[in-house]
């Protein structure tokens, strides 16, 4: 049941005429049984008029003045065929009743959308958090490449990132349904501070990409020392792979390895065709090319797709800001009630 409960609009009170009843004719009575004239509730056009209860509707055709006109239930000053329709305070309700149900048309298609939006979102962070947890499980810290934050692993990154969409589909889901205010507020502010951390993120990085640069190769140089050793599965894990998918030794050189080594040797993922301790062999069987241009490149290659990517994040975000708020600023109205 909807109860919309709101001053009358301005298109409604066009319908609601109130004007002063003439003066009346002489020689012109009224007709015995009518009830008598109520200036509230009459309505009055360029050529006729009509005059009886409120809540009326009366259709009445004359080709020219008689009897009807006399007896003062029908006037038509022209004496031309009229159809008058007489609605007033219910054809203001049925308008109203009109908007309420547009509003409430809206409100159930914001929350069907709001619903389906954060449920694919939830899921999605589902998928990623078992990833982030199947990686972590099999493989350890896989694709820990940095000494200094040895944490920063794909499977930590993937299981922080499954989190926290998690949350936050939850949080839009749950206030859609429950149509609660707080959750929807909640939820607003989560995704507007993301959306805020990704933009200043990827200012950043462009406006500070050769320090990066730099920072990024010395660090990757000083966790080579870590490789092969106890306690570091992951970082050897993730070197092996990255030298033997894209044909790389090294960070900058295959002469990185000299200096982890103490020796003219590198790891046998180094090698054109893999077998044990080939990495003690002639230097002519080795990858020379540099793993951090091979990465750089290859991400520069795929720039387009990375763009789309960033641009459809960034799009699903900007419509759950907008369905979140539309829906808390729906349900926020005073006047509307709903039973």
């Amino acid at each position: 049941m909807l109860i919309y409960l709101r001053p009358l609009a301005d298109a409604s009170l066009q319908h609601r005429r109130v004007a002063v009843p003439p003066e009346p004719v002489p020689g012109q009575q009224q007709q015995a049984g009518l009830p008598a004239l109520h200036s509230t509730f009459r309505r009055y056009s360029s050529d006729y008029e009509y005059s009886g209860t409120p809540f009326g509707f009366g259709i009445h055709t004359a080709p020219k003045p008689g009897p009807q006109a006399a007896k003062g239930r029908y006037t038509n000053t022209q004496g031309k065929k009229y159809v008058v329709f007489y609605l007033d305070l219910s054809f203001i309700f049925l308008l109203e009743l009109r908007h309420c149900r547009m509003a409430k048309g809206c409100l159930i298609g914001l929350r069907y959308g709001m619903v389906f939006f954060n449920l694919l979102f939830w899921l999605g962070g589902c998928g990623i958090l078992g990833v982030g947890v199947w990686l972590s499980v099999t493989q350890g810290n896989f694709a820990t490449l940095s000494s200094s934050l040895p944490s920063l692993s794909a499977a930590n990154l993937l299981i922080t990132v499954g989190a926290i969409v998690m949350v936050i589909g939850c949080l839009g889901c749950m206030g859609a349904v429950k149509e609660s205010r707080p959750l929807l507020l909640s939820f607003f502010i989560l995704l507007l501070l993301i959306f805020f951390l990704e933009i200043l993120m990827i200012i950043l990085f462009y406006a500070y990409q050769e320090q990066i640069d730099r920072y990024a190769q010395s660090d990757l140089k000083k966790g080579l020392q870590l490789f092969g050793t106890e306690g570091n599965v992951g970082l050897t894990n993730a070197w092996s792979i990255v030298q033997t998918d894209f044909r790389c030794c090294g960070v900058t050189n295959h002469t990185d390895w000299f200096e982890v080594y103490n020796a003219t040797r590198v790891p046998d993922s180094c090698c054109l065709e893999y077998s044990d301790n080939c990495g003690l062999e002639n230097p002519g069987t080795w990858w020379t090319a540099p793993c951090y241009e091979r990465v750089k490149g290859w991400l520069q290659e795929n720039l387009v797709a990375l763009w789309i990517f960033a641009l459809c994040t960034a799009l699903t975000q900007i419509l759950g800001l907008v369905f979140s708020m539309t829906m808390f600023c729906q349900i926020a109205k005073p006047e509307t009630f709903y039973a």
